[in-house]
């Protein structure tokens, strides 16, 4: 058996799995689908951004010293499904539910599609509360498996730490004349572009053909799955 060639070949795969998880291309259209989803909460479920649990705790806060503890529950639902979107994010990494897909990273556009599938045939009568719960845990485990773009952190759901960043890179871009940090901030523009993009879709989408418009953001990451496959090809043909 050749142990060396096995060896080899697991190796390429691995890197081409980390190379795909971590590429611009992928971001993009990953950012897309965080954009499309905030538009979606907020225009169509509530008026809710249910990617980022900052607000939402300062919203706990702000009842709790208003005296309403009731209120203040409301807001705790999501919270806990962001949390159980990264243990369950870390139980895939160590052991794929998948036995033909081994790839973490696969298996979580996987469940996304299909919880997203699944919120574009509920009722309108399901309230606006469960589907931001179902949003939140979605938006955790896209958060907490996509964190690299090429060589830096970056967030596919939110934009304030991608703009930080951005800004500071193309500052040293200016100041210093450095190449690199002038490609990591076109890098990060890209993705908050892609975010911004997102979230015009995700808007007008929702406003005219109403809930089911989810299943845009569901086909988008169909897309990003096929990306995996795409290069897989590339990767075992050179």
């Amino acid at each position: 058996m050749d142990t060396k060639g096995v060896m080899q070949r697991y190796k390429i795969k691995t890197h081409l799995n980390s190379v795909t998880s971590e590429s611009v291309h992928l971001g993009v259209f990953l950012a897309i689908v965080g954009g499309f989803l905030d538009a979606y909460t907020f225009v169509g479920r509530g008026g809710v951004f249910a990617n980022a649990q900052t607000g939402n705790i300062v919203l706990v806060g702000i009842e709790i010293s208003k005296g309403d503890f009731a209120q203040a529950l409301m807001y705790v639902p999501p919270i806990l499904a962001f949390v159980l979107g990264v243990v369950v994010t870390e139980i895939i990494k160590k052991r794929s539910p998948l036995i033909l897909i081994r790839d973490s990273a696969r298996v979580i556009l996987i469940i996304e599609i299909i919880l997203l599938f699944i919120i574009g045939f509920l009722p309108n009568t399901i309230s606006d509360s469960f589907v931001n719960v179902v949003i939140s845990f979605v938006s955790s485990v896209q958060i907490c498996t996509f964190r690299k773009l090429v060589d830096s952190p970056y967030s596919t759901t939110m934009t304030t730490g991608n703009l930080r960043t951005a800004s500071y890179e193309a500052y040293i871009a200016i100041t210093k004349k450095n190449r690199e940090s002038a490609i990591r901030s076109l890098r990060y523009f890209t993705i908050i572009f892609s975010f911004l993009f997102g979230a015009f879709v995700g808007g007008r989408a929702t406003i005219y053909i109403g809930n089911k418009s989810i299943w845009i953001a569901a086909f988008i990451l169909i897309f990003s799955l096929i990306l995996f496959s795409i290069d897989e090809k590339i990767c075992s043909s050179v």
